[in-house]
């Protein structure tokens, strides 16, 4: 009898295949599958010889070929096909099998699967996997999601085939149900945050210093030595660098200014709007893609007055530097509060510190400062806001004033940085001793008796702007 295989992967384009390559290379028995039998025999024809893979041409001989507790990853489109998957596979397994899902699913989608098959004894683990095509193949970020009792037999597989900073895993247990896809949601949204302050740097050096893409590229090379060492910085000077071989043009001058999503970032923002948790610059580089998109709103907006212009002094890179970095940490911070209050509401008890951790390798957001971030949450594990931690506070202190000059100059000379602007924004807003949201609920209460909170003694109150004098009354007794 044939030996049967630890692990299965159904679902072999990109990300399946370099994913099932990945098991195989670390020497475990691989099972693969997929819809169309095409993709299986050119795994086969063209990777075989990597590792012990078992080609199945249907679900039940797949599942046939898995060792139990059965093991199957399901990596195809999240949504519907996911749930058509399930439905094939569910009834040919038996109880404690274990399906995983290594998609980009929603994770109230994986709550909901999850809890299903919870019920029909078996477990769903949701697999948040970053790192790309690349990353899948040669050692990405996993988040697991589920039960403790499935990443224990699932667990060491996935610690095996992750990305090692200093020799440890980027691979940790996240938390129940749907806490591994919510992170790597999070994650995803903190990375167009990352992307967008990035772009916004390029175009006030662009347009503002009049550097060239290869003068940026090398600024970026530079600034890749320090504080802002990351894979985007990285990648983001060879964009620069690199000359259209058609025309002869920087590349990025021949690249339609138009960002598209497959929707990470957006469920992010809609996410945090329902725990009630700013994420000010993940939105605004959410509303930056769709603005890019608005093509049509663009051409006819294109007349509008902007300012005169100007050139800056190329000294101005410098202060767009401690701009960049104040800016990201401010990004992080919000992520890493949209993941506190995630695991408030849920119940999931998610490690902050480990999940900083993880994303030091094998993700598109690795960046060296994310073992501060991993350290910080070590030192105090339910501090409010990373911006509060002494070392960010520092920084964002000596920071800040080429933080504000770069907002100022980026609004003189008309050159969009809402990313920059709204983490500025948002860290004068947590510094503020006091708010014009006081204003905002006396409002509140004159239009629609909404009641408010008064700050010299306890209790809820209403004052009656309809009766002459405006008396108040206290209304929670």
């Amino acid at each position: 009898m044939a030996q049967q295989a630890v692990i299965g992967v159904t679902g072999l384009g990109v990300m399946g295949r370099n994913l099932a390559r990945n098991f195989a290379r670390h020497g475990y028995p691989v099972a693969v599958h997929n819809r169309t039998n095409a993709k299986t025999k050119a795994l086969m024809e063209e990777f075989g010889h990597e590792g012990a893979f078992t080609a199945s041409e249907s679900a039940e001989e797949f599942v046939a070929s898995l060792a139990r507790p059965r093991k199957m990853v399901i990596m195809v489109k999240a949504g519907q096909s996911t749930d058509a998957v399930i439905e094939e596979f569910a009834p040919l397994l038996e109880p404690g099998d274990i399906m995983i899902d290594g998609g980009n699913a929603h994770f109230a989608d994986t709550r909901r699967r999850e809890k299903a098959l919870r019920e029909r004894g078996l477990h769903f683990v949701g697999v948040g996997i970053s790192g790309g095509e690349q990353g899948a193949l040669d050692g990405p970020s996993i988040m697991p999601g589920g039960s403790q009792e499935a990443y224990e037999s699932l667990g060491p597989i996935l610690e095996d085939i992750a990305a090692k900073v200093d020799g440890v895993p980027c691979c940790t247990y996240v938390g129940p149900d749907g806490a591994g896809h919510f992170v790597k949601m999070v994650h995803n949204g903190i990375e167009y945050a990352d992307m967008q302050l990035i772009a916004e740097a390029y175009d006030l050096l662009r347009k503002g210093v009049r550097m060239s893409p290869g003068e940026i590229a090398e600024a970026f090379r530079t600034w890749n030595t320090g504080r802002l060492e990351s894979y985007l910085i990285e990648i983001t000077a060879e964009v620069l660098s690199h000359s259209d071989r058609l025309s002869g043009k920087p590349f990025v001058d021949i690249v339609l200014d138009r960002a598209e999503q497959k929707g990470t970032g957006r469920w992010t923002v809609q996410a945090a709007l329902d725990l009630g948790v700013p994420v000010t610059g993940i939105a605004e580089a959410v509303f930056a893609r769709s603005l890019s998109g608005s093509v049509d709103m663009r051409g006819t907006a294109r007349a509008l007055p902007g300012p005169s212009g100007g050139d800056l002094d190329s000294s101005f890179a410098d202060d767009v530097e401690q701009a960049l970095y104040a800016s990201k940490v401010v990004a992080y911070a919000q992520g890493f509060n949209e993941i506190q209050a995630g695991s408030a509401e849920y119940g999931w008890n998610i490690d902050l510190g480990a999940m900083a951790a993880i994303w030091r390798g094998g993700c598109i957001i690795r960046a060296r400062f994310l073992d501060r971030i991993r350290a910080a949450y070590e030192t105090d594990p339910a501090t409010p806001t990373l911006l509060a931690d002494a070392n960010f506070a520092a920084e964002m202190g000596d920071a800040q004033d080429s933080w504000r000059d770069v907002a100022v100059a980026a609004a003189r000379l008309g050159i969009p940085a809402p990313g920059f602007a709204s983490s500025l924004a948002y860290y004068d807003g947590l510094r503020a001793e006091r708010l014009p949201a006081a204003l905002i609920q006396a409002q509140r209460d004159y239009f629609g008796a909404h009641t408010y909170l008064r700050a010299d003694r306890e209790g809820v109150y209403h004052t009656q702007w309809e009766l002459p004098g405006y008396p108040e009354a206290r209304v929670d007794v």
